[in-house]
């Protein structure tokens, strides 16, 4: 069974998979916004722009309050850190891998170079 965390992450990882959608939350870096305003760099409809919103929002990379009729949104660290805190953790794994590789291939490099040279 997966847990709400590893849902809330795949989450995050669906809604950043998407240009428009990263787009926004670059816009967003910037300070709160409306609907409006996020959607007019787009060439898009209004409704696909809502929508990538949503998924936005369901992943909790930002948040909507209503002003009167119009909605208002502003980004949510809190996914994002959790986010970023999983890719570091795998990116300290994956260089300690590429590490031992390195050292590897040094390695058998020189006993390549040391075979050659009794060669000849």
């Amino acid at each position: 069974m997966v847990n709400n965390s590893s849902q809330q992450l795949n989450a995050v990882f669906l809604a950043l998979s998407d240009p428009t959608r990263r787009a926004i939350l670059e816009r967003l870096a910037q300070g709160e916004a409306s609907g409006t305003e996020l959607a007019q760099p787009f060439l898009i409809s209004v409704p696909a722009i809502s929508k990538h919103l949503h998924v936005l929002e369901q992943a909790a990379l930002i948040v909507r309050r209503k002003e009167g009729r119009v909605h208002r949104f502003r980004l949510a660290v809190r996914s994002m850190r959790e986010a970023a805190m999983w890719l570091e953790h795998y990116r300290q794994f994956w260089e300690t891998q590429f590490d031992g590789l390195a050292t590897y291939l040094e390695a058998t490099s020189e006993e390549e170079k040391g075979t050659d040279e009794n060669l000849t």
